[in-house]
């Protein structure tokens, strides 16, 4: 779609070279759902593309996604073998059923910055406890968890003029086992629950994080495997049945159902040997 109110289109080449913030002014990573409809309060767009970030680097600490990492970029990419859970980002790559024309142009950052529930890329910083490093405009940095980030509904931390820089992923959980569930009513449906579990392979410790199926994600942490009873009270205790979101594309008492149901094929999924 055009955006016939646009008057101004800066391409940066280096951070110093992001104009001041101003009412009316749009960040641009790949523009997927920026020129999906009207945005008759814009006047000016600053594409982010032209900074030239590196897509994705490897190093001891983990994983850094940058913001403007596409999502074929991210599906593609050959990570070390020593990272069992590395595997989650094809699966959620997949959750988001756009043409390979979307996944040329969507981006990390901005499926993250729409917030909405359903956001695959929200899951996946979810699970693997992600940090989203945050550039403000008078040039500092901050860094919050995604946990901290997502605070609603297509509501987040960013202040106006801040941009979001990148994803990090520690290098300790990328090396935990993994497991990933998700439901929607139809077969290539938005996702109404998507749970990420994954199992520190030294301590045994289990943590699940629940996205979709709330209005935004929540974590919750086990030192050890817990048994069947003991996940299900911390679901119920740490979700209300007011607490689940609802819109068409699930009622809040059938997302409460597959998130209990689904939080158990997980810990099935990663203790199972245990049980042997």
């Amino acid at each position: 779609m055009d955006l016939n109110t646009i008057e101004h289109v800066q391409q940066p080449g280096a951070r110093g070279e992001i104009p001041p913030f101003s009412p009316g002014d749009a960040f641009v990573g790949g523009g997927t759902w920026l020129f999906s409809e009207p945005q008759p309060h814009l006047r000016r767009l600053v594409d982010l593309s032209t900074l030239g970030w590196e897509p994705l680097r490897v190093s001891p600490e983990g994983l850094e996604i940058a913001a403007t990492c596409t999502l074929a970029e991210l599906n593609a990419a050959n990570l070390p073998a020593e990272w069992p859970a590395a595997h989650l980002l094809a699966d959620c790559c997949r959750c988001l059923m756009g043409s390979f024309k979307v996944w040329n142009m969507a981006t990390v950052g901005g499926n993250l910055c729409m917030s909405l529930p359903a956001g695959p890329m929200i899951s996946l910083s979810a699970g693997l406890e992600a940090t989203c490093l945050l550039w403000a405009p008078d040039g500092t940095d901050r860094r919050v968890s995604l946990f901290d980030f997502i605070t609603g509904p297509r509501q987040n931390a960013l202040r106006p003029g801040e941009i979001l820089r990148s994803i990090h992923i520690p290098a300790a959980v990328l090396a935990r086992s993994a497991e990933m569930r998700r439901a929607s009513l139809t077969r290539h449906g938005r996702s109404a629950a998507l749970l990420i579990g994954t199992r520190d392979r030294t301590s045994g410790a289990f943590t699940l994080a629940v996205t979709a199926s709330v209005p935004r994600p929540l974590q919750f942490h086990f030192p050890e495997a817990p048994d069947a009873q003991t996940l299900r009270a911390r679901l119920e205790a740490g979700i209300p049945p007011e607490g689940f979101y609802d819109d068409i594309h699930g009622a809040p008492a059938w997302r409460r159902h597959m998130t209990v149901r689904m939080a158990e094929e997980i810990r099935n999924a990663l203790y199972e040997g245990d049980r042997a």
